[in-house]
């Protein structure tokens, strides 16, 4: 096997699925983060349709690597009912998106096709 190294993770993003029954949910979590993350995160667009590899509606949080341990324990915490996709960004999307990913909730399948996969 193989070993990556964790010096090619340049970050991680976080994905916050939702539709439109959770959407409310969904909006008063991302304005929580942004009030208590908001210097440790980028908040992305609130996507209310699939967009990309994500087949649900979604919003993306941007997490240094330095800032990783922190942003997850919280989400692990405080996510409610929404379901969080969590992949790091290497040179490999597709491997990041298939093989290196973790969920806080509930799993969802992918559209690796976007990816190449």
């Amino acid at each position: 096997m193989t070993h990556l190294d964790p010096a090619d993770i340049s970050g991680w993003h976080a994905h916050i699925y939702f539709d439109a029954s959770a959407r409310d949910a969904a909006w008063a979590l991302r304005e929580t983060i942004a009030a208590q993350l908001g210097d440790a995160v980028e908040i992305g667009r609130f996507h209310e349709r699939p967009v990309g590899p994500h087949p649900m509606w979604s919003y993306q949080l941007a997490i240094p690597d330095e800032r990783f341990a922190a942003v997850f324990a919280w989400l692990v915490l405080n996510h409610g009912a929404l379901d969080v996709f969590v992949h790091p960004n290497t040179d490999d999307a597709l491997r990041d998106h298939r093989d290196a990913a973790v969920w806080i909730g509930h799993s969802h399948t992918l559209n690796l096709a976007v990816l190449g996969g």
